[in-house]
């Protein structure tokens, strides 16, 4: 049985994923930040605080005892903020920064040894060059950040495949933490779960842009 972890299963596309993982009849275990209402068929649903080193250390360590040779490792944890630099707090900034880029790093730096010596590991990125736009600093300096940290580990864990995903704007609850709209052409969570399974499938590395469908 192939199986699954996926960090930021309580998030609208890592909740889709989980679920179509499940009806395809992987095992999966998942990292939420609340105490969410998590899928009965999970194996696991560990809390984390992906800002945290020891909270993301003890979530590996209560995940190893349910979960072990992960096929498919995902990051999909994020945050994100409307704010002009001017106005942006430190305290903002780093929780922006954490949740994008610093906790990819913890978490996958942790939860190596949970992988299966082939393991395929996505991280969710996002169309940055797109994004360098008002009151978006944090959002864009940290995915920025994140491509460039999946570039170098795709250099130094060549037997695994790794793939970073660009997707276009998402139908998630990003959208309703500031004064931007929902642009008409806009992905689904289901749209993103759905490419990550057809890279897996696929084998497909590197990066890869998801474009919503125009008209």
């Amino acid at each position: 049985m192939k199986q699954a972890l996926i960090w930021g299963g309580d998030g609208d596309i890592g909740q889709t994923l989980a679920g179509q993982l499940l009806d395809a009849g992987w095992r999966v275990a998942v990292t939420i930040h609340n105490d969410a209402e998590t899928d009965h068929r999970l194996a696991a649903a560990v809390q984390a605080d992906v800002a945290d080193d020891y909270s993301i250390r003890q979530a590996v360590l209560a995940l190893n005892g349910e979960i072990d040779t992960v096929d498919l490792w995902v990051y999909a944890v994020g945050d994100i903020a409307f704010t002009k630099v001017a106005d942006l707090s430190p305290t903002d900034w780093s929780r922006i920064l954490n949740a994008n880029l610093n906790g990819a790093y913890l978490a996958l730096h942790h939860s190596l040894p949970l992988l299966a010596v082939d393991a395929h590991l996505i991280f969710i990125g996002a169309l940055t060059e797109q994004l360098q736009l008002p009151r978006l600093a944090a959002y864009v300096s940290a995915k920025a950040g994140l491509e460039a940290l999946v570039a170098v580990l795709a250099k130094e864990e060549r037997k695994r495949k790794v793939t970073l995903i660009r997707p276009g704007a998402v139908d998630t609850k990003f959208w309703q933490r500031g004064p931007a709209t929902l642009p008409k052409a806009h992905l689904k969570p289901g749209d993103v779960a759905n490419s990550i399974f057809t890279i897996y499938h696929e084998g497909r590395t590197g990066q890869i842009d998801l474009l919503p469908k125009q008209g």
